[in-house]
């Protein structure tokens, strides 16, 4: 008979009381009830019941055996692909730590919005003091990671608030992540840097939540060189590159087998597969990713010069990388003999595969430069002209979030790089002060930049002197401004927080996330904006709204009407405001119902009377419709 175990007690959720079984359970196999206790029905709490329930149970229930194993695997299946097939675990102790991971990461995340709701919406000062937080927990970065994508693939209509700070926390640890993979490749001797790779941790750093790795990348570039291989077969089945097996690292001696590579490749890259220079959206950054360049088939001359490159060095042609001004090109030595800038041609993989002798690459830029331009640059050179591009594309932006984002991207890859580079440190110093974020940070870069160049001190001091106010401000925070519709001064608001709204003159669909009784923008913006020439002027209600597009907006309440059917807003600040999308309505978080806490009741209300067949209240008036259109706010 089996033994009962010390502290034994009936099955939690399926209410099975295993005592009166003793006598069966001891006559059965261990696989059967292995088998048996791997029924899906049965959860984590079951099993741990289970193997309280006698000693034979709990012998079958041990940490290294099948029933944890598949407990685990079938709570996290993503992490499946971390375990070696043929190794021996302790999947109880996994399975422990990982729900223990788990519940502080959600704890965590949790009390983000508290915390930083009234600061302004930006990954780095939301993420400073959390990062630091899941540092501390010493857990496993896949655990983490496990537990943010789990709380992002969750019911897509609720939890939104939970779920816009966990992709912020996700966003700020695979960059982490992937700085320390770039230090790692920029430690290597120069040898060992490949320039696809460096443009895979550019492009990851940008697109932390996109799936690009080193891995993806390469298999698809394998594809086209197989491509390659086939036209090369037509022409000359002999040649040398066919029998290259993937990896292979060679360089082809004669001559005319690298012009039968390269010619192969001019007409599957550019004939067969339509590959081309982006010259409509040459400012896209889009350009500058490599997942993006496979993905449709166009770029800039350095991005796509980085796909030649690769692609010819697999088929055994030594193309070397050349920082041109304002175009950037490859070089093919003709004679290994001579290090004369005339002994190369000059591949333009922006225009098709062109190959020009030196003096006709002056024609690209229309003036004329000097030798050293035409010389073969290193990886980490390469990856500075990458980086740069994507630098001065985020300059160029609109001031949006997604142009600053860009631009702290860009300025990060940079300085890891460079570190030592003092006009992009005083960039990052005065962006990082511009957008309000990580002043202890920018005292810190500050201090840098004074001891790599004193004669900074004058821009340094002002910096200094601003950031110490701001980091004093913040030890001091003001208490937000609440908005109560009942008070007599908000009698004209029509509308609430969390209602979905269209635009009379622009069209556009938005959600109201806040409100004030009268246009509070300074009179130079009324000027700008016209906001005279509204039959109200800006004596009315103005509305803080997430437009569809993106942008977030300033809009007149004359303007404005209740969707007839409404929608959910695309807008990547959503989480920011409301927990859930109830199919009419947007419902506000807890933070934006302290600073508006009438409104969910109004906009119940509204919702009832418009969407659930109920009239509408008599004498509501009426809205007349103005010549009037908002603009972009940055910060409304």
């Amino acid at each position: 008979m089996a033994t009962p175990y010390t502290g034994a007690r009936t099955l939690g959720g399926n209410a099975v009381v295993f005592e009166s079984f003793e006598k069966q359970l001891n006559d059965l196999p261990a696989e059967l009830l292995e088998h048996i206790l791997c029924f899906p029905v049965l959860n984590h709490i079951d099993i741990s019941n289970v193997s309280c329930t006698c000693k034979r149970l709990h012998d079958v229930c041990h940490g290294r055996g099948k029933v944890w194993a598949h407990q685990y695997k079938l709570r996290w299946p993503r992490l499946q692909r971390l375990y070696r097939q043929n190794e021996s675990y302790d999947w109880l102790k996994e399975f422990k730590t990982r729900h223990m991971v788990g519940q502080q990461i959600r704890r965590t995340v949790e009390s983000i919005s508290k915390r930083f709701f009234t600061e302004v919406p930006c990954v780095g000062q939301v993420l400073g003091d959390s990062f630091a937080e899941i540092e501390s927990l010493g857990a496993p970065d896949h655990f983490c990671e496990d537990e943010l994508l789990t709380i992002l693939n969750s019911d897509k209509r609720r939890s939104l608030t939970l779920k816009y700070y966990a992709k912020k926390i996700l966003y700020f640890l695979r960059q982490q992540n992937i700085l320390r993979s770039l230090k790692m490749f920029l430690e290597r001797p120069p040898e060992q840097q490949t320039a696809l790779e460096g443009a895979v941790l550019v492009d990851q750093y940008c697109n932390p939540l996109t799936d690009v790795t080193l891995e993806i990348i390469s298999a698809q570039i394998e594809e086209i060189a197989d491509k390659v291989k086939k036209n090369l077969q037509v022409k000359n089945a002999t040649h040398p590159s066919l029998r290259a097996g993937q990896g292979d690292c060679f360089v082809l001696e004669d001559m005319e087998f690298q012009r039968q590579v390269i010619c192969a490749l001019n007409v599957v890259l550019y004939d067969q597969l339509q590959y081309k220079g982006n010259e409509r959206d040459y400012y896209n950054p889009l350009n500058s990713y490599i997942h993006q360049v496979l993905l449709r088939r166009t770029g800039i001359p350095i991005s796509l010069s980085v796909l030649y490159m690769t692609l010819a060095r697999k088929l055994g042609v030594p193309l070397e990388p050349v920082n041109f001004p304002n175009h950037f090109l490859l070089r093919w030595c003709q004679d290994q003999r001579s290090g004369d800038i005339y002994d190369y041609m000059y591949i333009d993989a922006f225009g098709n595969g062109k190959q020009l002798a030196a003096k006709e690459c002056e024609y690209l830029i229309r003036h004329q430069v000097t030798a050293d331009y035409y010389g073969a640059i290193s990886t980490s050179e390469l990856l500075l002209r990458m980086v740069g591009n994507l630098l001065n594309i985020g300059k160029r932006g609109e001031g949006n979030e997604k142009s600053y984002q860009l631009l702290r991207d860009s300025l990060d890859l940079y300085l890891t790089i460079n570190p030592d580079n003092v006009q992009y440190l005083l960039l990052q110093a005065r962006l990082y002060f511009h957008l309000g974020i990580w002043p202890e940070k920018v005292l810190d870069i500050l201090q840098h930049i004074q001891a790599l160049d004193p004669s900074q001190h004058g821009a340094v001091g002002y910096l200094v002197q601003h950031t110490l106010e701001h980091i004093q401000h913040k030890r001091h925070p003001v208490e937000p401004e609440v908005k109560r519709r009942s008070a007599p001064e908000h009698r004209d608001v029509q509308y609430s927080v969390g209602l979905v709204m269209k635009h009379k003159r622009s069209g556009y669909n938005c959600v109201i996330y806040g409100w004030d009784p009268k246009c509070t923008m300074s009179q130079e913006w009324i000027n700008t904006m016209r906001v005279h020439q509204l039959s109200k002027g800006p004596d009315q209600p103005f509305y803080n709204v997430l437009v569809q597009d993106g942008t977030c907006r300033y809009a007149a309440q004359e303007n404005l009407e209740p969707h007839s059917a409404p929608l959910e807003i695309a807008h990547p600040e959503v989480g920011r405001y409301f927990t859930e999308f109830s199919d009419t309505h947007y419902v506000a978080n807890e933070e934006l119902q302290m600073r508006y806490p009438e409104d969910m009741c109004k906009t119940h209300r509204t919702v009832e009377e418009r969407y659930h067949g109920l009239t509408p209240k008599s004498g509501q008036p009426q809205e007349p419709i103005a010549n009037f259109q908002d603009h972009d706010l940055l910060d409304p």
